[in-house]
């Protein structure tokens, strides 16, 4: 056989695997005993990142992300690490994994660590004075907010309370899951409201769909020797377009437009929480 023959039968055959999920000409062998095999068999089956489910999750999500995801919401569960366990477990090792490459994080907010909004009363037209008070608002709900990364801020044992709450859960990256998750979870189910994909089997995609985004994360991490922790829009839109074409036997094209529609969708979403938040602390502020 030729070289290039050689190529296109390993290529064809890898094709046949994505899609099954297994490689139908490979016989099965018998589980037995090996002697000294006996001594570790097992020995990881408890720990989570190096257990069978966990090493087959990781290689589907990497190689055939939208088969692997079909397989499951069509009832495939035992072979694969559950959806949202699966996103704890991976986005918590790339978590400690970014920690050690960058062990002193520095604050990267929007600004407001950097922006002074004192003045003189009677250096302000009067229509300014309602601008500036707002925005003196703003700045101190964000700061409400993100009272764990200004220590500066916290002068009752009730904001240190609130304080050591946002700070346990920045740490354990609740809002990965209950932010970018939620979203993504609700822009999918209205983007693929034509393809009759149910909340649940979204709810599936996209926290398997998040695992991916952490796996580059985390490529990016160990090849930037932690400089960056975070991925282009660019590379998040054709792994999306690449689980919509596999997951739901879509063209190219049409992948293309659900990805388009899932990021308006996830927009929209996004704004209408921001504006709610906005909205609740301006509240707070004035009723105080």
């Amino acid at each position: 056989m030729s070289k290039k023959h050689s190529i296109q039968a390993r290529y064809r055959a890898f094709v046949i695997w994505q899609k099954l999920g297994f490689n139908p000409w490979k016989k099965q062998v018998a589980n037995e005993s090996k002697g000294g095999g006996d001594f570790y068999r097992g020995a990881f089956d408890s720990i989570p990142f190096l257990n069978k489910d966990a090493k087959r999750t990781f290689q589907h999500l990497l190689l055939r992300p939208g088969y692997m995801i079909r397989d499951y919401i069509r009832g495939n569960h035992e072979n694969y690490l559950a959806p949202l366990t699966a996103l704890i477990i991976f986005y918590a090792f790339f978590a400690l994994v970014s920690s050690v490459m960058q062990p002193v994080q520095h604050h990267k907010g929007s600004g407001f660590e950097n922006f002074s909004l004192e003045y003189e009363q009677d250096s302000l037209p009067a229509k300014a004075h309602k601008v500036a008070d707002i925005a003196k608002i703003v700045q101190t709900g964000y700061t409400f907010l993100h009272l764990d990364e200004y220590p500066e801020a916290v002068k009752t044992q009730t904001q240190s309370s609130i304080a050591a709450l946002e700070r346990t859960l920045r740490s354990q990256g609740i809002p990965l899951f209950l932010g970018e998750f939620l979203i993504l979870w609700l822009a999918m189910g209205l983007a693929l409201r034509r393809y009759k994909q149910n909340m649940s089997a979204c709810a599936a995609a996209s926290a398997y769909v998040l695992c991916q985004f952490s796996f580059f994360m985390l490529f990016a991490v160990l090849l930037t020797f932690g400089k960056s922790t975070s991925i282009s829009v660019l590379l998040i839109a054709a792994l999306l377009i690449i689980d919509y074409r596999q997951w739901l036997g879509l063209s190219w094209k049409k992948s293309a437009g659900r990805v388009l529609s899932t990021g308006i969708w996830y927009g929209l979403i996004y704004g209408v929480i921001l504006l709610l938040i906005s909205a609740v602390v301006l509240l707070i502020a004035f009723l105080k």
